[in-house]
């Protein structure tokens, strides 16, 4: 047993250390070209999102001159146009594939943002948005559904887990996002409707890429039945589960709109500062996202990992709930503020993999677009609900600590609700 011991320890100390850059080449190598199409798809879909909808609100109150409570119902109208519908769209996805769906919501995208470009009357402003919306509630359940199952075939062909490939999907996704507000800023140096124009064009490339390269039929994928899919979803209870744990992560994350700006505004005397925040969340995830995901998934299981980041974003919540007494201010005051980003991020690396890796072993045979799209919509109620209560909670005159040691409760509280066992009912092994 010792020698066993011994050359099991050996061979791994001979085992080179892996840099983040090489682990990407690795998994990158090793996926299908249908992987790598929806992963790139991800990367333009994010970029041609973001060089438009930061700028929007601007738009509509300086060049419009839309009342403030038009603009937040304007943007709140994008809102659930598009993560309300994502059920509406991955039932689309099950009944008629992903090529056709696909192609649609990039068609509508196109004109969404062709049409924001030159919308001036607020009834052609909400028309393009909903548009807008609607386009990525379609196209953004067809690519996850896909991306989620052609990851547990990944798995099964000994790759290695299914989470790897997840990740490289959200890394994908956030340097989108980093990319996109930059790409957006120097085009508004023109004007916002050639930053609109741009992000049309980038959905052209996107749609012509995949009218030339995603297959008509993708080997493997079953058509859903007609019907019974909402009720069964709704009876399931470990799916449900799985969407509020989820949800609370969401809840959380929403507070980099709401909770952050309040408090770095407080420290700082202005919001400054929190475009450096938000860099530092979109390279933690770029950087060390597949990292966690490989340290992750060599300790963890699904249900351990989800449970591990709601904890973490927990304890991101209670540093500055700690700190709030003392009053600090200047770059001292910006440190809880700080610690807060890293330890949400670390849990959003942990959470959002684990979750969407989960939706597979949880979902119907020809359902998992169903799925996928009611994880984004039944999470993104949550979220509207509970944004509600925050902005209530940060308006009552509580005690400083009070908000943030109530934030701090709820993914620890939702912690409780992930799922006992990560896979299929009566499956031991599909927790991986």
């Amino acid at each position: 047993m010792t020698d066993l011991v011994s050359r099991a320890l050996t061979r791994r100390a001979a085992r080179p250390p892996k840099s983040p850059r090489e682990g990407i080449r690795v998994t990158w190598r090793a996926l299908s070209p249908l992987l790598r199409l929806l992963i790139v798809t991800q990367l333009a879909f994010n970029i041609g999102f973001y060089a438009v909808l930061p700028f929007l609100a601007e738009h509509l109150g300086t060049a419009i001159g839309m009342a403030g409570w038009l603009v937040g119902f304007v943007l709140g109208l994008r809102t659930f146009s598009q993560q309300g519908l994502f059920v509406v769209g991955g039932w689309l996805v099950d009944r008629y594939g992903v090529r056709p769906v696909v192609l649609v919501g990039c068609v509508l995208r196109i004109a969404g943002f062709a049409w924001l470009g030159y919308a001036q009357a607020t009834w052609s402003v909400i028309g393009a948005v909903l548009v807008i919306g609607f386009a990525a509630a379609l196209f953004s359940p067809a690519v996850e559904s896909e991306v989620a199952r052609q990851a547990v075939a990944w798995e099964e062909e000994a790759n290695g887990p299914r989470t790897r490939v997840l990740a490289l999907f959200t890394v994908a996704g956030q340097a989108g996002a980093f990319i996109g507000p930059l790409l957006g800023a120097l085009l508004l140096a023109v004007d916002f409707r050639t930053a609109c124009l741009a992000g049309a064009a980038v959905f052209v490339l996107v749609l012509a890429g995949h009218a030339r390269l995603m297959p008509q039929h993708i080997p493997g994928r079953v058509r859903a039945p007609k019907r019974g899919g909402m009720r069964a979803l709704l009876r399931n209870r470990r799916f449900l589960a799985l969407c509020c744990a989820y949800g609370s992560y969401l809840l959380a994350y929403n507070q980099l709109y709401l909770a952050l700006p309040d408090e770095v505004q407080r420290a700082a005397g202005s919001q400054a500062p929190l475009s450096w925040l938000f860099a530092l969340s979109s390279l933690l995830v770029v950087f060390a996202q597949l990292p966690v995901t490989r340290w992750a998934g060599d300790r963890l299981d699904l249900r351990h990992s989800m449970t591990a980041g709601l904890l973490l974003i927990a304890a991101g919540f209670a540093v500055v709930a700690a700190a709030r007494p003392a009053g600090w201010t200047g770059t001292t005051g910006l440190l809880p503020a700080a610690g807060f980003i890293v330890l949400l991020t670390l849990g959003q690396m942990l959470v959002v993999p684990a979750a969407r890796a989960w939706v597979p072993d949880l979902a119907e045979d020809g359902r998992i677009g169903l799925y996928v799209g009611a994880l984004s919509s039944v999470s993104g109620l949550i979220v509207l609900i509970g944004s509600a209560a925050t902005g209530s909670l940060l308006d009552a005159g509580l005690p400083a600590a009070v908000p943030w040691l109530v934030l701090a409760a709820v993914p620890a509280l939702a912690a409780a609700l992930v799922p006992r066992r990560p896979g299929r009912t009566g499956d031991a092994d599909a927790a991986r």
